[in-house]
């Protein structure tokens, strides 16, 4: 298992993991498009993924520009094998050496993404977008 910085050649992939995942799917898979993975790991932010033997199974993105996790998904049958939290750390890790300001995510209720961000000691600060919880992460309670 490999977790490194996610490259343009990555986006395929990204997609399909993006598109396998089973909570906080997109209504319309059109709507997050290689032009927008692109944007965000090159232009607004930075992303990684995990790759085992060659194949990327999952991948988060922080959007410096909103302050923002834009993404940290993993294919179902790589989840509980702590990918997931190696992926958030080398991001939040990345993210608060580049600045001190909080970043907020928004995802869904009663999902394992929202108990997820709970466990690794994200704080709810409201709603955003069509009902989802915002957590924020101050620079103070990450680097403890």
């Amino acid at each position: 298992m490999i977790i490194r910085e996610a490259k343009i050649e990555d986006i395929k992939q990204i997609q399909v993991v993006r598109n396998s995942v089973t909570e906080n799917t997109l209504s319309d898979p059109r709507l997050v498009t290689d032009k927008d993975c692109e944007d965000f790991i090159i232009i607004r932010g930075k992303g990684w993924v995990c790759e085992i033997n060659n194949e990327v199974v999952g991948f988060s993105i922080v959007d410096m520009n909103d302050n923002n996790i834009w993404a940290l998904f993993l294919k179902p049958e790589f989840e509980k094998r702590g990918i997931g939290k190696q992926l958030h750390n080398v991001m939040l890790d990345w993210y608060f050496e580049q600045t001190k300001v909080s970043v907020w995510l928004g995802t869904s209720p009663n999902t394992r993404a929202e108990l997820f961000y709970r466990k690794m000691g994200w704080t709810e600060i409201g709603k955003h977008g069509k009902g989802e919880i915002k957590f924020e992460m101050t620079y103070e309670a990450w680097i403890k």
